[in-house]
């Protein structure tokens, strides 16, 4: 707490560090407001966990009669960021049908994207209305304030399935016992910077995220990466995690394939619903591949429905590979609410078993793959699950040559990719050739 009898100054209570340290995830005692539920006795925190504790102060700036007062700002304890809780004393209160809680770890916790998705897995929205959630937020030494703020909300929304919420800075901490990864933090691409020089830079987030769920995440966990250049970031995170099997690992591509169903559905003139069976060949960039010619509109071939070649090739697939620019012109940044509800789309699709003949999009580990796809990298292909989280890649779909000459192009790029990210994977050999403009696949918007 902070002192009252010394006002501008503050206490730092921790029981294992300082909130100096680099953890900052707060716990509450057995006296302070649950999140949602009334909680039993609190159980003996953690080692990562801190006591109930106040942050750093700010000076706030005020004018009086024409004089600038600075003084210093009172502030009280930021509330319930965890509750350390033994589910089996709320039997009298809670469902009987609840599960065991899951943790999920989110990077870039306090980027607008998790502003979003968090509040999703939080309701429930996610992994269903009988799974509590544990949610681990990762931030940066940046963005510690904002991430406060984020687990203030979250601790405001009284989510009755929320049942803890932990913030941190060190991914071997925050990943510590993980169900699920999300790995949305990445590092932007700047003024003049090569794509090779994006991988580089954002390879080595890659690399020590990847080392810390190898060595403190759940074997079983579950890793879905979106910063860019996600495909090749998962790879960089798979290759540093042995001990996860290699199926586990997944780049995000659901996004294109709701933009995909979207424009399918428009130009039929029929609701979202009725479109099935797409698929989002090869990688996150300008070469992906929206496969119309498996596509499904109300049970019947998407191709014969709209019956316009032209339009599905020559506007159809370039408007979905460049759908971030034109959003980006109308809204004035970039996808971060469609990109939110992706995931949670992505993730349901893994809990919960796919509809009889139907299939889903997720870039995956190409080893063993049935359409002759190079082995080692991710890429993204028809997938469907049995709700355990698990998935196998759909067999059978129809690749006709002007699908096979595009994800010919995309597999190579992803390849290229590949290479210059092999000292990252334990590699040796490669050569990067990702130099110049016509390397420049980038999607608009996610530089």
């Amino acid at each position: 707490q902070s002192r009252p009898d010394l006002p501008g100054t503050l206490e730092r209570t921790s029981t294992m560090s300082t909130i100096a340290s680099t953890f900052m995830a707060v716990a509450a005692t057995a006296a302070t407001r649950p999140v949602g539920r009334r909680a039993g006795p609190a159980r003996s925190a953690p080692a990562f966990s801190t006591s109930r504790a106040t942050f750093a102060r700010k000076s706030v700036s005020t004018r009086g009669r024409g004089a600038l007062v600075v003084r210093a700002a009172e502030e009280k304890p930021l509330g319930v960021f965890k509750l350390e809780y033994d589910i089996s004393n709320d039997d009298a209160h809670r469902p009987k049908d609840w599960k065991e809680p899951v943790v999920v770890a989110v990077s870039g916790a306090a980027g607008q994207i998790s502003n979003h998705l968090l509040f999703k897995i939080a309701s429930g929205e996610v992994y269903g209305q009988d799974q509590p959630v544990a949610l681990r937020l990762l931030g940066s030494e940046r963005s510690r304030e904002a991430l406060e703020g984020v687990a203030m909300e979250l601790e405001d929304s009284l989510f009755p399935l929320l049942r803890e919420v932990n913030i941190g800075i060190d991914p071997k901490l925050v990943f510590a016992d993980a169900d699920w990864a999300l790995l949305i933090g990445a590092k932007p691409r700047g003024p003049g910077m090569e794509r090779s020089d994006l991988l580089e830079m954002n390879g080595a987030i890659f690399v020590e995220q990847g080392k810390a769920l190898n060595e403190v995440a759940k074997p079983t966990c579950k890793v879905c990466v979106v910063g860019n250049p996600c495909n090749t970031n998962a790879l960089i995170a798979m290759e540093n995690a042995p001990n996860l099997d290699r199926k586990n690992f997944h780049a995000l591509t659901r996004l294109d394939e709701n933009r995909a169903k979207c424009q399918l559905a428009l130009k039929a003139g029929v609701f979202y619903e009725t479109v099935s069976n797409v698929t989002i060949w090869g990688n996150h960039s300008t070469t992906q591949v929206p496969d119309f010619v498996n596509a499904r509109i109300d049970g019947k071939s998407a191709s014969d429905v709209i019956g316009d070649q032209a339009w599905l090739e020559n506007e159809f697939t370039p408007a979905i590979q460049t759908r971030g620019g034109l959003l980006i012109k109308k809204w004035g940044r970039s996808s971060a609410a469609s990109t939110a509800v992706s995931i949670a789309d992505a993730i349901k699709a893994l809990v919960t078993p796919t509809r009889e003949g139907d299939w889903f999009s997720s870039a995956v580990c190409t080893d063993g793959n049935p359409y002759g796809i190079a082995e080692g990298i991710i890429f993204s292909m028809p997938c469907r699950s049995t709700g355990d989280g698990s998935y196998e890649i759909v067999e059978g779909l129809e690749i006709n040559d002007w699908l096979r000459e595009r994800i010919a192009v995309s597999e190579e790029e992803l390849t290229k990719e590949a290479d210059c990210v092999s000292h990252l994977t334990g590699k040796t050999g490669g050569a990067c050739e990702l130099q110049g403009a016509e390397a420049d696949t980038m999607l608009p918007g996610e530089m």
